[in-house]
């Protein structure tokens, strides 16, 4: 009985040293390759062939980093993470906010930082459990480790849904504003930043007075924040 015990142990030990090799090496090869398929695209094709909606087709162009409008990146900076070029993937000041706010009332707030958000899209999937948590974290951890804050950027912004079926900015950039993410003004990047909390219910082209409302304040964030010369050094 000890014996088959140490076996399914040594068995187990060796599974986990496979899957965490092979998520690493994907880690470092995303370090300069782009990421054609992140996981969140995959889900929501599984969604929507569960419900029987084969004609869902997703819009995903990859753009690298000097394609990318300033004002997008800073829009989402002020938008989801202000300290994004400071810490190491979690913010604790938020997490604590999320938490004691979710503890006070029936909606659910998250504390999650620009790297947690990249780790889940791409290389996770979304129902919130404390295993993908767990996971989040530790995949977090590693790429903050082998990625610069720059590479984090241009792979949250290419892998961020931003509508049903509109993946990466580039995609949002053509369906909304039909031009593409390199030329995207301020305006433009604080409303595309608005919808990013439930780009499903939150509409780009029919804007709500929330949407409206958090475009303003993200606009105001971006000043306060000093300005694109702010993403410069990432």
């Amino acid at each position: 009985m000890r014996e088959k015990l140490r076996q399914w142990r040594r068995i187990l030990v060796r599974l986990f040293a496979v899957g965490f090799g092979m998520l690493l090496a994907l880690i470092v090869a995303y370090r300069f390759v782009p990421v054609a398929l992140p996981n969140v695209i995959i889900e929501r094709y599984v969604e929507a062939y569960a419900q029987g909606n084969f004609a869902f087709s997703a819009r995903h162009d990859w753009v690298s980093s000097d394609q990318i409008a300033s004002a997008m990146k800073l829009a989402v900076i002020a938008a989801e993470d202000q300290r994004f070029a400071e810490n190491f993937g979690f913010d604790w000041d938020a997490i604590r906010k999320a938490l004691q706010h979710n503890e006070r009332g029936r909606s659910v707030r998250g504390g999650s930082t620009i790297t947690q958000q990249t780790a889940k899209n791409v290389f996770l999937w979304g129902e919130r459990s404390w295993l993908r948590k767990g996971l989040e974290a530790g995949i977090t951890v590693l790429l903050e480790t082998f990625w610069s804050k720059e590479r984090i950027l241009t792979v949250y912004l290419n892998s961020i849904e931003f509508g049903p079926g509109i993946f990466g900015v580039e995609a949002a950039a053509h369906h909304y504003f039909h031009k593409p993410a390199s030329r995207l003004t301020s305006r433009e990047a604080a409303l595309l930043a608005a919808v990013l909390p439930n780009p499903i219910r939150y509409k780009v082209q029919a804007p709500s007075g929330y949407v409206v409302r958090r475009q303003q304040w993200i606009l105001r964030q971006m000043r306060q924040l000093g300005g694109t010369a702010t993403v410069a050094d990432l």
